[in-house]
């Protein structure tokens, strides 16, 4: 169960909202679940309409009014709590057990009888748009005594309380909370807020252009705005974007420096942030999408687009290191990009791979996946760290073939989320477990036809064995709705990249033995396995799911070797 809190100062705004269509017409049936004695004595469960929405208001608003007392941030105090769409729905009866639960946990009642409790209601009106249950709380933070709610750091009481009402009343547990993974979602008002931008630049543009002759954008007609927002929004995120091309640099870059520069080559303005009263210290970044021409861009900060894309910690966990030449010239590079000039040194993102780098870098991933299978499905740090690499080679990937965010950008995106955690992982010298260096920087210069398939082809391959291992270690450590993720979405978008890389490699003729004759035998072995895994008799459909990846056969152990060890391709 997850809470949203928003503070403000209009409880009639709040609540006419509540019991109105909604955004979408996805409001139905808006009525009562839970509120105060006051509250449900009047209205109960009976369906509200825009002027028991005002009476309500009213009732909840008489403390502030009639004592005059002012709450700074807004007294109005408003919490969703919403179920995952498989969670299924909860009765009325339900729903309002947990509200009063939450409403104490809070400490927003009479506390056990020792203060004045706060007025509030909860409004339960249908599912939302993504299918889930929810109940919406209006307080006001106002006591009967004119004493103000103390509402210091609810956000974290509010996450602690919902963890301790998912246990009392057998609802689904957040996996994120128990390994302490903290992916950052996207609430309704900030992609509306970002697609309401990018509407109205691409309105006023057009206008200028002459290829429309609308009136301005504030004299558009309510209708038509929302449409035009409503468009806006089917587009993938501009912090969804940003935060693939930066992942990819990172992964791809063996230095600070080139890690600037590949974010400059991807498309991304890059604003650094230098530490107080210095102009050689660089302690953070924001970046933001080129906009057409006309638009303004939106920037976000590094952790903004993901916890793991700060940049201290880019810089401990990419192993970037800290020396006098390398800061200067990545100082160099900030200041640059800050002043929007030409790079200071191109270095080898601007370079071609040889095809034996490709062939060096399946033999890495391969090794790799042999050396999982000895990792202990306990060592958290090495399994988030496998998970950083893979998602960042894939995301590299997908920032050098796909025009817009496609399969590679979304399968990279779910992995990511085994990496985003709360604590920094333990740094060590000498990291535990298989590393993945230097293949992001190969990819990351795949060609967008022609060259090197089946290299690319054989390299997939060896990133579904790393994409099954994460997975299991997922499934051990109790993570269970994030690796259905990887099984189901992730998974199905890698085999069809796959599929689609097979497809492009000819099966005879010339051309087909010049793709090949670069590669070692044993490679050359594997692409004959690949193409027949995919041919099929004339008339069969395709599975939507892939069957399991075929198993090599794996080393004997001692008895007394520990069973929980890392997943084999097969597992």
């Amino acid at each position: 169960m997850m809470p949203n809190i928003v503070r403000g100062d209009r409880m009639a705004g709040l609540m006419v909202y509540l019991v109105g269509p909604g955004r979408a017409n996805e409001h139905e049936d808006p009525h009562l679940v839970a509120g105060d004695g006051a509250a449900m004595a009047w209205h109960d469960d009976n369906e509200l309409n825009r002027d028991s929405a005002l009476e309500i208001a009213r009732h909840l608003d008489r403390p502030h009014k009639a004592l005059g007392v002012e709450v700074g941030g807004g007294h109005v105090w408003h919490c969703s709590l919403s179920l995952p769409p498989d969670e299924g729905e909860l009765s009325d009866e339900q729903w309002g057990q947990i509200a009063h639960d939450f409403i104490h946990g809070m400490e927003l009642d009479d506390n056990e009888g020792t203060k004045a409790p706060c007025r509030w209601v909860a409004v339960r009106h249908g599912l939302a748009k993504n299918g889930g249950d929810h109940i919406h709380l209006a307080v006001s933070l106002v006591r009967e005594d004119g004493t103000k709610a103390v509402v210091h750091r609810d956000y974290n009481r509010a996450q602690q309380v919902t963890r301790e009402l998912e246990v009392k009343h057998g609802l689904e547990q957040l996996e994120s909370r128990a390994v302490g993974r903290a992916t950052r979602g996207y609430k309704p008002g900030e992609r509306e807020a970002a697609a309401r931008r990018k509407a109205r630049g691409m309105y006023e543009r057009q206008r200028r252009l002459g290829e429309h002759g609308g009136p301005p954008w504030a004299r558009l007609g309510v209708d038509e705005r929302q449409q035009r927002i409503a468009a806006a929004m089917k587009q993938d995120s501009p912090r969804y974007c940003a935060g693939v091309r930066v992942r990819g640099a990172a992964a791809a870059s063996r230095d600070e420096a080139e890690f600037v520069r590949r974010m400059r080559r991807g498309g991304l303005l890059v604003r650094p942030r230098f530490a107080d009263g210095r102009s050689d210290v660089v302690t953070g970044f924001s970046v933001a999408e080129r906009p057409p021409r006309g638009e303004r861009p939106i920037w976000y900060g590094g952790g903004r687009l993901a916890r793991d894309l700060t940049l201290p910690r880019l810089r401990a966990q990419q192993g970037w290191l800290d020396t006098p030449t390398g800061a200067a010239e990545a100082v160099a590079e900030w200041t640059a990009a800050r002043r929007g000039r030409r790079v200071v040194a191109p270095g080898r993102e601007a370079q071609e791979t040889d095809p034996q780098a490709w062939e060096r870098c399946n033999a890495q991933v391969r090794e790799a996946v042999t050396q999982l299978r000895s990792v202990d499905l306990d060592d958290r740090d090495t399994w988030v760290r496998v998970a950083r690499e893979t998602s960042g080679v894939l995301a590299a990937w997908s920032n050098a073939v796909e025009d817009e965010p496609g399969d590679l950008a979304a399968a990279a995106n779910t992995l990511s989320q085994s990496a985003q955690t709360y604590a920094r992982p333990q740094s060590q010298k000498t990291p535990r477990g298989p590393r993945l260096t230097g293949v992001a920087g190969v990819v990351a210069t795949a060609a967008r036809g022609g060259k090197g398939r089946v290299s690319e082809v054989v390299m997939m391959r060896q990133m579904l064995r790393l994409t099954q291992a994460v997975h299991a270690a997922n499934v051990a450590a109790g993570q269970a709705r994030h690796a259905q993720r990887l099984a189901h979405d992730t998974r199905i978008r890698l085999v069809k990249v796959r599929n689609a890389l097979s497809q492009s490699v000819p099966d005879e003729g010339p051309m087909a033995q010049e793709s090949v004759a670069h590669l070692a035998p044993e490679l050359q072995a594997r692409m004959q396995r690949v193409r027949a895994s995919q041919a099929r008799p004339a008339g069969e459909a395709a599975e939507p799911l892939p069957g399991k990846l075929p198993t090599e056969r794996k080393a004997t152990t001692s008895p007394k070797t520990p069973t929980r060890r890392g997943p084999g391709r097969g597992e």
